[in-house]
């Protein structure tokens, strides 16, 4: 049996592990690069493996970095079944046509007349509406908790991972040779005690394991530091200083978390009324999805989310429907808080927002989500006094502002506590889903904490397990 580790080694993007063995072959992930033109060159960049051979594949959750490139492998030939969760095959059709919709406005963007020629990304779109409804049509959504065979020589389960709406840990008995192994692949882990989803579950046994490490050099601040400091970013903001609020957010997961937060920030009295403005179509639609799942939630997201839908939260939210409303927020000079994916500013209707108030004082920009290396919203909050938006060069006077408290990664904390409810160490653990030194420091915290054995693959790598 071997392991390839094809992506999200070493860096944070880029998710996808093939499993082989004398039986079957199969994928977990098959994420897209982010950040730069690299990631690029990776993206369209022949698949390492024939995707007619696979026997299955699995989508851990929606995000882009771990499901963005499942419609290349359909049009590269992949026929075969992609098992995931419920509530994730109702939203990879939602992200993956908006993402095909995006890089095909792109494209155009790119090939316009007058534009500047050189060194460019190339202009074609990655896969098509048509690739992502084939890619779609072969997707079988499974239970939590419940096993499911995906191949004669292969049973799986899906765990709640407490990251987003639908997100898994996947538990893999993988016969071969004779021989039968456990292989777990944690996916994104939550932090615990979050807002919108429920912690997530612990997993007692595997022979081999393989972790996401993404924050696994830090901790994040306690939920309580975190709303004080969101509390009095929208109050010097929107009341002392009269500017907007901006907000890259993940259109799944870190919107409707948001929503939650600031109506419960609201109802307690503690922010007064708020004009907040959701400005993405494809986090309007999620937010269906998580209503309709609403049973995957903790209980207040419910509460709030329902009464969001209902137009009873305590504050004015709105979604918008076109360009034209998305056009209408950027004429607003003050007391609005603008909510717009993409949550790494490297495409989608938050660029807009940042060209219209990155260069005024009075105005705040709140990250509340990892930002990879070579992405825009990494370069704004590693201090650039200037960036370039639509052929512009737009000076950063806004107050910059990282709310590290809201990640939807759990910190190296709550990974050794996760790691921690293993009955005994994994024979083989891998530690991916990391830039290079925090992968690298994580594995050997593991060692060092828990005795175990952990290794830090590089992309490409290929183990015999």
């Amino acid at each position: 049996m071997r392991l390839t580790f094809l992506g999200a080694a070493a860096e944070v993007t880029g998710s996808a592990f093939l499993v082989e063995t004398e039986a079957c072959r199969f994928l977990v992930d098959c994420g897209l690069f982010q950040g730069g033109r690299e990631a690029d060159a990776k993206n369209r960049a022949r698949f390492a493996f024939a995707p007619a051979r696979l026997d299955f594949a699995v989508a851990t959750h929606a995000h882009l970095d771990h499901c963005g490139r499942f419609p290349q492998l359909a049009a590269a030939g992949f026929g075969r079944p992609l098992f995931t969760t419920r509530a994730t095959a109702d939203l990879l059709p939602v992200m993956l046509r908006d993402a095909a919709y995006l890089q095909e406005k792109e494209a155009a963007w790119r090939r316009r007349p007058g534009r500047r020629r050189g060194a460019e990304p190339e202009s074609a779109p990655l896969y098509t509406p048509a690739d992502v409804d084939r890619l779609c049509a072969r997707v079988s959504g499974e239970r939590y908790g419940r096993e499911f065979q995906p191949h004669p020589t292969v049973r799986a389960r899906f765990r709640d991972a407490g990251h987003i709406l639908g997100a898994a840990i996947t538990e893999l008995w993988v016969r071969d040779a004779g021989r039968t192994l456990k292989l777990v692949f944690s996916g994104d882990l939550g932090q615990p005690a979050r807002p919108l989803v429920r912690d997530p579950e612990p997993i007692d046994a595997a022979d081999v394991l393989v972790v996401e490490s993404t924050y696994g050099n830090r901790n994040h601040r306690g939920m309580a530091e975190t709303t004080d400091e969101l509390v009095e970013v929208m109050t010097a903001t929107l009341t002392r200083r009269g500017g907007n609020v901006i907000v890259p957010a993940f259109a799944l997961g870190r919107t409707q978390e948001l929503i939650v937060l600031l109506g419960e920030l609201v109802e307690a009295g503690r922010l007064g009324h708020l004009s907040v403005f959701v400005d993405s179509p494809l986090a309007t639609a999620a937010t269906e999805v998580t209503l309709k799942h609403a049973d995957l939630l903790d209980e207040s997201a419910r509460r709030i989310l329902a009464a969001a839908r209902a137009g009873t939260l305590p504050l004015t939210l709105r979604f918008t429907e076109d360009a034209q409303d998305s056009k209408a927020i950027n004429a607003l000079r003050s007391g609005a808080v603008v909510i717009a994916a993409s949550g790494m500013c490297d495409g989608g209707r938050i660029r807009h927002h940042l060209e219209r108030n990155l260069g005024r004082a009075d105005c705040a920009v709140l990250f509340t989500g990892f930002q990879a290396a070579g992405t825009l919203g990494r370069r704004i909050v590693d201090g650039a006094a200037s960036v370039r938006l639509f052929d512009a060069e737009i000076p950063v006077r806004a107050r910059i502002h990282t709310l590290g408290g809201l990640s939807a990664h759990a910190d190296q904390r709550a990974l050794l506590a996760w790691l921690g409810r293993f009955e005994h160490a994994p024979r083989r653990t891998f530690v991916v889903h990391g830039e290079a030194d925090t992968q690298a420091g994580f594995a050997r915290l593991i060692a060092e904490r828990l005795g175990w054995q952990a290794d830090a693959p590089a992309r490409g790598a290929t183990v015999e397990l």
